[in-house]
């Protein structure tokens, strides 16, 4: 009996302990003509987004914890880089059925994943999905090759409901993100030495003029000067926090 009772209390334990990891989570909603949106920040680059009864996961990778969370119907990932995808990871986030789609090059290590090139738009469900180029202008390990070259990967926006979500990928301030139109909702990443500081992505998120900007994929870096720079813009800058303390 005791021995019941012991293991219904770890049970218990356990249950409240994912109810709170899931309740602490910075979760955004965003309301939309087909009902909300709402957006889990899991860890740098790797968010959950959920509608109208579907999951979409962006770039799943360790240490990204997914716990309290449902797998998702599909899979975005951005770029070959192991903090954006994560082949063991995408398995455990995966069900019977779930669908990836990626740039080619990540196509050539996640066979199962669908390609889609910069410039095309896929039509999943509800969503319409349009990948766009994310790339380095001048950062890069040594003379005359970039951390992120044109072509290889993929910043996406997504439209659902009527707003569109721009998810940035790893890229400097490029003319084609400066030429984005009616966004609603933008991640922006910020980290050095692979993509840009606080103040070069300010004044990216300036040229577009998005609703809302959110900082991801910024370890290191202080989204502070982000969002002072933003400071009078009209544009609602939301600072979340994407690097939880591991669980004891």
């Amino acid at each position: 009996m005791k021995l019941m009772v012991r293991l219904f209390s770890m049970a218990a334990i356990a249950l409240f302990a994912v109810g709170v990891q899931a309740q602490t989570r910075p979760v955004q909603t965003f309301e939309t003509s087909a009902g909300p949106v709402k957006i889990t920040p899991v860890y740098h680059a790797a968010v959950e987004i959920e509608a109208g009864g579907k999951v979409i996961i962006l770039d799943p990778a360790k240490p990204a914890d997914f716990t309290g969370l449902p797998q998702a119907d599909l899979i975005l990932i951005t770029d070959i880089h192991a903090d954006h995808m994560d082949p063991a990871l995408i398995k455990t986030v995966s069900k019977p059925g779930t669908e990836i789609m990626a740039p080619p090059a990540v196509v050539k290590t996640v066979t199962t994943a669908m390609p889609i090139s910069n410039g095309e738009t896929k039509t999943w469900g509800a969503w319409t999905i349009h990948a766009i180029p994310m790339y380095n202008l001048t950062r890069g390990p040594k003379p005359g090759v970039l951390y992120h070259p044109k072509g290889r990967g993929n910043g996406y926006v997504l439209t659902y409901g009527g707003k569109r979500f721009y998810f940035s990928g790893d890229t400097a301030n490029i003319p084609e993100m400066r030429a984005l139109k009616n966004i609603d909702v933008a991640f922006i990443c910020m980290n050095l030495p692979y993509t840009m500081t606080p103040a070069e992505a300010a004044a990216a998120v300036k040229a577009f003029h998005p609703k809302v900007a959110i900082p991801y994929h910024y370890r290191g870096q202080d989204t502070t000067i982000f969002k002072k720079d933003l400071e009078g813009t009209g544009i609602d800058v939301r600072l979340l926090d994407f690097y939880p303390k591991p669980k004891a």
